[in-house]
């Protein structure tokens, strides 16, 4: 069957830019709805690209791959931000729907943009400046009563392309100076060092008619600027906190047009506000836990919304929900502690991305669901560290 063949029943096919793990667990929900998933993949290694059958390999930087690539869909989305805007608007005139489209897709990409938007909205956020030179930025730092963080507007993700720094000497200063001139001249985002006491994510679908859906609110734990661990819900979030998280998350994706999953990453502070941090405008590393933990999960939801299909259930199955990365270590025998964990505890919920081990790298996670929050983290954190190789009983 070619992309050209009609799918009995006269189902529609999604084409996914990206064919990292995101990509991958669209699959399943596809599957199980009739959709017929293409994606345009790295390499014939990708994640991706090892689960769905149509899945050629191209750059998504180039206007006339993705161009062929999406003559042979009726949606396009993403796993990823960085198909660059032209291509994207190039893709609109010639009638492919888009989704998210390029002018809500660009707040994701670029942060200073996204920045001076959510403040025109008068959304809580960090205090914030756009730097070009050394003195503008020692102006914006001199301004703050803590600390400082630096973030290239573009690319970063999981950590990179973000600098945090006390003082504005040593090592780090020289790293800044360095980043503001490979910036110039749009220079960067300078973001006062939140002082929070935990982090919180909103997830929200919308589709293009309109209608929206939030999961509960989850706090999310990271290391070295990656997702760690998520609870769902968050532990302690009263109903007016949760409230207003989601309300922010909704008004976000009706105000700049999103279409398809939205996370909106934030800070909890010491006095009880809650800041937007980071927007990701397709499924997120927050909303993991949605596939054995909710009624209907991200990467469904993601589909119906670019299909403007009605949107599922977002209830949880479960009082509590967490979810532990399996990030790579030394250990690369992956099966063999992954089929120990399935032993001891049929409960825990494995997913593997089918990546080479790397370092830091996400190659899986695990889910539990229960009443028992303190059992469910216990467990899900056991997990995790035998899959990786940090302990072997």
């Amino acid at each position: 069957m070619t992309a050209a063949d009609p799918i009995p029943g006269g189902f529609p096919t999604v084409g996914v830019i990206g064919g990292g793990q995101l990509a991958r667990m669209m699959q399943p929900p596809a599957v199980a709805m009739g959709v017929r998933l293409r994606v345009l993949a790295e390499s014939e290694t990708a994640s991706a690209a090892l689960a769905i059958h149509e899945a050629p390999v191209g750059d998504h930087r180039d206007i006339s791959v993705v161009s062929a690539f999406a003559s042979g869909v009726d949606v396009i989305t993403f796993e990823h931000e960085h198909v660059p805007g032209p291509i994207l608007e190039k893709l609109v005139a010639d009638g492919v729907p888009v989704r998210p489209g390029p002018a809500a897709l660009g707040f994701a990409q670029d942060k200073i943009a996204m920045r001076r938007k959510l403040t025109e909205l008068g959304l809580p956020c960090p205090r914030w400046a756009q730097v070009r030179t050394w003195d503008e930025l020692a102006a914006f730092a001199a301004s703050l009563e803590g600390g400082l963080v630096l973030k290239t507007p573009r690319g970063g993700y999981d950590g990179k392309g973000v600098l945090l720094f006390d003082e504005l000497a040593g090592p780090k200063a020289e790293t800044a100076r360095g980043w503001l001139d490979a910036a110039a001249p749009d220079g960067l985002l300078a973001e006062e060092k939140v002082a929070f006491t935990r982090e919180l994510a909103a997830l929200i679908a919308r589709s293009p008619s309109g209608q929206a859906a939030a999961w509960p609110v989850v706090e999310s734990t990271q290391k070295d600027g990656i997702c760690h661990e998520v609870i769902a819900p968050a532990p302690g979030l009263t109903q007016d906190q949760a409230a207003q998280a989601t309300s922010v998350g909704l008004r976000i994706a009706g105000e700049l047009g999103v279409v398809g999953v939205l996370a909106v990453e934030m800070f909890q502070t010491d006095d009880g506000r809650i800041l937007v941090n980071e927007l990701a405008m397709r499924p997120h590393n927050s909303g993991h836990w949605t596939i054995d933990g909710a009624v209907t999960s991200q990467f469904e939801q993601h589909l119906r919304a670019v299909l403007d299909l009605p949107l599922g259930d977002v209830k949880a199955r479960s009082p509590w929900t967490v979810m532990v990365n399996v990030l790579g270590g030394e250990y690369e025998d992956l099966y063999r502690s992954y089929l120990h964990v399935m032993a001891r505890d049929p409960g825990v919920k494995v997913h593997m991305y089918a990546k080479e081990v790397r370092l830091g790298r996400k190659v899986g996670h695990v889910t539990v669901c229960g009443d028992d929050l303190d059992d469910c983290l216990a467990r899900a954190r056991h997990a995790a560290a035998f899959i990786r190789g940090d302990i072997d009983e």
